[in-house]
């Protein structure tokens, strides 16, 4: 009983939840189009969205000379008018025996975000956290896009990104629980599929639906410059690969694989990393899945000369929309699982969330998590605005 009057409590009281959003309402204002027509709901995209995105963050049929400053340079598109978005994200929740089972945390997120374009096929992007759960948390995407090289299908994105983008972006998500994979680190390394210094490249093969994607990154996040002003950690270097195939427009099917060492300095040990696993999507009607497993193996994860590691983990996700994109509610479905040889990275949860968009661009959630091995569970209302 005072379990369940402390949630109800809570549940009353608490407002807003965390997610990241791709795109930004500077765009909207630029190109005077509603958040709708590239996102449903945001910060999920839709097909016209994710071209949108791919072109550089550029509508190039909105350009207009006007929107620029050339002072008579041909090679100089300054914006007339900078863009820029707001983002404040707040969240409260009832999570069961944590130390404050009931906990108001807004805002968790406060960030000023900008994208657009430099010059002709050339865009970028980035976003700047003032406050990200209480404290300053700088940079995080920021890149330069350089879409159709030499009027080739080849696009070249180099900054810092993150690793998992090809597969499910972290920040479209409409749920607050996370796609757990990508975030775990065994042991000592430093290296997972989140935030990385680097440069990716996607090749679209028109005539057979194939996508093909390259990443050549530090392997160690974004962590800050060492004394010697260099960011990486190694000699080394991580290499990602992606394929993915439309299948008769209907569904497609999609493979990752993710290589590298990390050393380390004070032991001259290393780790080779490995990931692979394949992955499968379709949308019927008003349902979208999303299926992917994703195996990870460390050879020595302790820089000790320890035995290997593996972790193996699967996502499993549906979004139900029904009105598609004119939809005002959605529900989401996700299934986290995480089994691997160090206990502490085991990992199941089934998550409920719905969303209901008050306006185009603020929407409120209502979330609930079911921890499987701890026998927990978590509630969460939300909101999430830009502006």
């Amino acid at each position: 009983m005072k379990t369940g009057i402390k949630l109800l409590i809570s549940m009353c009281f608490v407002t807003g939840m965390t997610v990241h959003v791709y795109g930004i309402p500077a765009f909207a204002r630029r190109y005077k189009i509603s958040c709708s027509t590239c996102h449903a709901p945001f910060p999920k995209l839709k097909e016209y969205g994710e071209d949108f995105a791919g072109a550089g963050m550029i509508l190039k049929e909105e350009e207009k000379d006007r929107d620029y400053i050339s002072a008579g340079d041909d090679l100089l598109w300054l914006n007339r008018d900078f863009p820029v978005g707001v983002r404040f994200e707040a969240y409260g929740l009832y999570d069961q025996d944590s130390d404050a089972e009931t906990d108001l945390q807004s805002p968790w997120g406060l960030k000023l975000l900008s994208g657009g374009t430099l010059y002709k096929n050339i865009g970028y992007y980035f976003y700047f956290y003032m406050s990200e759960r209480g404290k300053v948390a700088g940079i995080e995407d920021a890149y330069i896009h350089f879409d159709n090289i030499f009027g080739s299908n080849l696009d070249v994105m180099i900054g810092q990104f993150q690793t998992s983008d090809p597969l499910m972006k972290r920040e479209l998500r409409l749920t607050f629980e996370d796609y757990m994979i990508y975030k775990r680190k065994p042991g000592k390394s430093n290296t997972n599929l989140t935030y990385d210094r680097g440069v990716m490249l996607v090749y679209g093969i028109d005539r057979t639906g194939t996508e093909l994607v390259g990443q050549i990154v530090n392997g160690n996040g974004k962590d800050e410059a060492g004394d010697d002003h260099i960011f990486d950690q190694d000699n080394g270097k991580n290499l990602g690969f992606r394929m993915i195939q439309d299948i008769f427009g209907l569904f497609s099917v999609g493979g990752y694989v993710y290589t590298g060492t990390e050393t380390d300095t004070s032991s001259g040990f290393e780790n080779e990393v490995v990931y692979w696993g394949p992955d499968f999507n379709i949308s019927i009607g008003p349902v979208e899945m999303t299926a992917q497993y994703l195996e990870r193996k460390d050879s020595d994860v302790h820089f000790n000369q320890g035995s290997e590691i593996k972790t193996a983990g699967t996502i499993l996700e549906t979004v139900y929309a029904p009105r598609l994109d004119k939809s005002r509610y959605y529900i989401t479905a996700l299934y986290n699982h995480i089994d691997s040889d160090l206990k502490s990275l085991k990992y199941e949860t089934i998550t409920i969330s719905t969303t209901f968009l008050m306006a185009r661009n603020l929407r409120l959630t209502a979330e609930y998590t079911r921890d499987r091995l701890n026998d927990k569970n978590r509630f969460v209302l939300g909101l999430v605005s830009g502006f």
